[in-house]
């Protein structure tokens, strides 16, 4: 269940909402539909798990991007844009933090990594590892 403040929405912790499921929320209304409130819903929704990809039905790069993490034993949460009322501003939102394109969105220990070609790098250059580590979605 989504509390409404007077300014946005608060997601707190349900049991439903595992990490390594994919979810979409909808119809979730948040209100006004401003671009604080989007920001507003990522930054929560990004900070309550250790690793959270947001993404879109349609984006195929996603499936690589978590298969990628949960080869190294760390879960995703997985937030589908499409499934949120506000989707789209939510997406403008990630483009304004710098993801571009807007999906997949990696977020590692509530700080945005970038996209597919961003956890892409980090792993070539054997560094995805240690950002899971020290996110503490994995342990060694």
């Amino acid at each position: 269940m989504v509390e409404k403040g007077e300014n946005f929405a608060k997601f707190p912790y349900h049991p439903l909402f595992r990490t390594g499921d994919i979810l979409a929320l909808g119809p979730v209304v948040l209100t006004p539909h401003s671009s604080t409130v989007a920001m507003d819903a990522v930054k929560r929704l990004a900070e309550a798990n250790p690793v959270v990809i947001f993404s879109k039905s349609s984006c195929s790069m996603t499936d690589y991007v978590g298969t990628l993490i949960r080869n190294f034993g760390a879960n995703t949460t997985v937030y589908e844009l499409d499934g949120f009322q506000n989707g789209q501003q939510m997406e403008r939102a990630l483009l304004t933090l710098g993801c571009n394109p807007s999906v997949p969105a990696v977020f590692i220990g509530n700080e945005l990594v970038g996209g597919a070609k961003e956890i892409t790098s980090l792993n070539v250059r054997g560094k995805l590892k240690q950002r899971l580590i020290d996110a503490g979605a994995i342990w060694v």
